[in-house]
């Protein structure tokens, strides 16, 4: 009796695919959005290489919409998610350094979009690791040979061998940045008012 019904379970499966086969879908809008394509952004949480470490996970919210051609792709209010991928800390002569790595999307109807992006800067989105300033100057007498004395000169200060500490970077809470994608995002969904 079990293999019986067993059997006849299985045939109304399959006719049931077969007749849902016959059903139209709703014709998805996919499309790509390309990599180099920049984000605005706020920071939701204040984060720093003081206290931070390499994995600790950070926030963002879109500040206005993305468009693609006619289409708003990416709406104001989205939100981002990912983490802290590299810190360095500050050195004699370098300022701490982090990278941070952006890695999910999700749009205001909660769909999860997975990307690969990080916070923009010129320093190859490495944020901070500049060069702390001079720990002293040298004074350096220059005489110009049209003087009229030649006690007469100019004295320039040079930087000296030795340079300061470096210090901790902090991207404060609401601070505006810019989210770079590395990779394309190719997307099913969109949030559609």
């Amino acid at each position: 009796m079990r293999k019986l019904l067993g059997i006849l379970l299985f045939f109304l499966m399959q006719i049931s695919v077969v007749f849902s086969a016959d059903i139209n879908l709703r014709d998805y809008d996919e499309f790509d959005v390309p990599a180099g394509t920049h984000i605005p952004v706020i920071s939701l949480q204040e984060f720093s290489t003081a206290y931070c470490e390499e994995g600790d996970s950070v926030s963002f919210i879109t500040t206005s919409d993305i468009y693609l051609y006619d289409k708003n792709i990416i709406p104001q209010g989205t939100r981002l998610n990912g983490y802290i991928d590299k810190k360095n800390e500050p050195i004699i002569g370098t300022n701490a350094a982090m990278r941070v790595f952006v890695n999910k999307m999700y749009l205001k109807d909660g769909f999860e979009v997975p990307i690969k992006s990080y916070i923009y800067t010129s320093n190859n989105n490495i944020i901070g690791g500049e060069l702390t300033p001079p720990e002293e100057y040298i004074r350096i007498p220059h005489y110009q040979r049209w003087a009229m004395f030649r006690a007469m000169g100019t004295l320039q200060c040079v930087p000296g061998a030795k340079r300061k500490m470096g210090e901790h970077v902090t991207i404060s809470s609401g601070a505006d940045l810019i989210i770079v994608l590395v990779a394309p995002i190719h997307m099913t969904h969109r949030v559609v008012n």
